[in-house]
This record gives C-alpha cells, structure tokens and sequence, in this order.
C-alpha cells in the first residue's frame, strides 16, 4: 500500500510514525503502513456469496448459499484470538459481508476487545438503516468498490444498476459520518476512467480512495492480457499523481493511495528526485519503513471455511485453519517452508528484483503475480514496470 497523498503531497512526514514508536497498537491508522512490529492485518472473507458478478474476482463468487463457513461462534473465537495476538484490525470482505446476517454482531464484538472494524464492500445493499447500525457499532471505515464510472462498471460487475446503488450506499455512510473511501482495479477495460473518478471524489465528497493494481488470482487469472503494459502502468501513476497533486494544490484534502504493486514506491521518489523536490529523502524513509509487499507477515487472510492465507489471493495455498488451531499458531509456526520464506522475502526472491537497488523498500513485490506467470513464486514480479536503469541493472 502506497501512500501517494502522504508521499508525494508531505501529508505524512517520518516524524509522524517515530512520534509513535511505530507500533501498531498505537499508530492511527493512516499511519498502520509504517509500523515497525508487522502484525498482520487481517481480511477474513466472512462469506463467499456475493450478488454481483465481478470479473475480477478473487473469490468466484456467485449469488449462491455456500457451505462449511465460520459460525457465529467460530467468528468471535477467530475474533478473541486475532485480538489478544495483537491484530490491529479486522477487515471483514466476502464475497460480500453485508449478506452475512451476523456481520454486525461480529464486527461489533471486534470493536468491543480494542481492534478497529472495516469492510470492503461492493455497497449496493447499503441503505440509511444498515449505515446507521454500522455508525452504531463503532465502524471504522467502509470502502467500496468502484471499477469505473457507470456503463464501465456496471459491465464490469455484471449487475446493471450497480453503480448507481453504490454511489447511494456511499451517500448513506456519509449521512452517518462513516468514513467511507472508494477501491478501484485497474485494468484495460477501466484505465480511461481515472480521471472521472477522481472527478466523482470532489463532486460527492468521498475522502479516500485506493487505486488496485491487477492481481492475477480468481477469476482475475484470466484477465492477465488485460493488465495494463509498463509503459501504461507509468502513465496511468502518473495520471494519479498529478490528479492527486492538483487536489491538494487546491485544499481538497484526499487521501489516495495505490495498493498491489510495490514499485510504485520507488516511482514516486525518482519522479521526485527528477523535479527536484526536496522532500524526496523523506519520503525514501518513510518508503523503508512500509517495507514493501508483508504477505505472509503483515497482511492475512482467512477464508470463509478458516483456511489461512499469507493474503487474499493467494488462497490455493493454506497453512492450516482456525477451526483446528487458533490463527496465532498458525501465523506463527514456520514449519512450512513457504510461510518461513515470506516472514523474510527479500533472502528468496530472483531474477530482476533480487538485483534491485529498491529490494529493501519494495520486498520483492507481488509473489502470487510471479507464481501465476512464471508458475515460481519466487521469480521476478511480471508487473514492475521500473525500467533496468531505475533499479541499478545498467
């Protein structure tokens, strides 16, 4: 996760994350990125059934009853274990967590043993009585996903009317005060579109929005020619920066960041050493202590049977599951070679990122993108797109 209003606009200095001595329960969490302790995030996929049809995702989802997922009880053990190891926060997804009836019960119980509650929804069954139960129990944020403007994302998520019903599940959080922030993934179909998003964030107000970079998983793996080239991917960051830019030059405070791809980093810091910022220095260490891609160490995943995952995507990989063992164990047990390998990528990674001078502020990137192309995990992320003179090759 990138932080491109805090790097490249110096709404975050490094003096703001030591303030805290960087550790994650004690860090606000705009500033979780740059914990020194990496303790994991966790995204627990409460539910697999979902009511679009995205062609991105992850999951598979279809609008189905699935079998053998968490209970309630189940839930709150996950929750009482995730708490007292010290998780900062619990990111309930699904498929789409507002079909799960005891979402509220559960990430109220989150809340009530000190962790900070989110969900990452599509947004379309928001309505002022659910928003009002999320301001209720004490909900962090609530990020929705967006993949475009209207005709791009309805296409996109299979459900004519899905954009419109969004926008009015947003509209609901914001009359409860709910911080609410748009997730955008970027791909061919949907790259032209950044700049009406934006658009959309001044005219409806939404403060925050994380900008995905394809990730080759779920029905996502059959999108890989449909990933935008290096050249496209330089130009659409660029494109986010400067719309970012010209907000802040402006006063309209948002905050915007990119998430998946951690050469983004290292971009953001040589287009700054190119114009001469002064700031640049600062934001390399603040680049150093995000510390790059923390699957498998600092981001998680549980999936709605308790499967767990070093994140999200990489779920044909499990480690044991929590209906078994608490999730601390397994989080923490480095019998299995690939989960000791992640707690320190950077020894293990390949090809051009293991020669890379940015291997310590990007930690080899995305390795489900490496295994999915290349079919080694530990191969060279095929979506860097910093040329071989940039990262110290020439």
């Amino acid at each position: 996760m990138i932080g491109i209003s805090k790097l490249y606009c110096g709404t975050v200095e490094p003096s703001d994350a030591l303030r805290y001595g960087r550790q994650s329960g004690r860090l606000p969490s705009h500033l979780l990125q740059f914990s020194e302790d990496k303790k994991p995030v966790v995204v627990w996929n409460m539910g697999r059934r979902c009511n679009l049809r995205c062609v991105h995702c992850y999951s598979q989802s279809r609008d189905i009853n699935y079998e053998g997922e968490l209970s309630t009880a189940e839930g709150r053990a996950l929750i009482d274990d995730l708490s007292a190891f010290g998780c900062p926060v619990a990111l309930f997804s699904g498929g789409e967590p507002t079909m799960r009836p005891d979402l509220f019960e559960l990430a109220e119980y989150a809340v009530s043993k000190g962790m900070r509650a989110v969900i990452s929804t599509n947004g379309t069954l928001i309505d002022d009585k659910m928003a009002e139960r999320f301001k209720r129990i004490g909900l962090s944020y609530v990020g929705v996903s967006l993949d475009g403007l209207r005709e791009t994302n309805d296409k996109f998520r299979g459900i004519p009317g899905a954009f419109d019903a969004a926008l009015a599940g947003i509209a609901a959080c914001k009359r409860q005060g709910i911080k609410v922030g748009l997730r955008f993934t970027i791909n061919k179909r949907n790259a032209a579109d950044i700049g009406g998003i934006f658009d959309l964030l001044e005219e409806k107000d939404i403060p925050r929005i994380c900008f995905y970079h394809l990730v080759y998983a779920g029905r996502g793996a059959k999108l890989i020619e449909e990933d935008l080239s290096r050249e496209e991917s330089r130009r659409v960051v660029d494109l986010i920066i400067d719309r970012t830019a010209e907000l802040h030059a402006r006063g309209i405070e948002k905050e915007v960041l990119t998430v998946d791809n951690h050469c983004d980093g290292p971009y953001v810091y040589l287009r700054m050493l190119r114009e001469g910022n002064p700031r640049a220095d600062g934001v390399m260490e603040l680049l150093k202590m995000n510390g790059g891609n923390s699957s498998g160490l600092g981001i998680s995943c549980v999936s709605w049977d308790g499967s767990v995952h070093a994140d999200q995507f990489w779920r044909h990989r499990s480690f044991g599951n929590v209906k078994e063992r608490p999730f601390s164990e397994i989080w923490t047990d480095t019998s299995d070679p690939l989960m000791a390998k992640l707690k320190d990528k950077k020894k293990h990674v390949g090809g051009r990122c293991a020669k890379c001078r940015f291997l310590d502020v990007c930690a080899g990137n995305f390795r489900v993108r490496a295994e999915a192309v290349y079919g080694d995990e530990w191969a060279q992320d095929p979506a860097c797109y910093l040329t071989d003179e940039e990262i110290g090759l020439e």
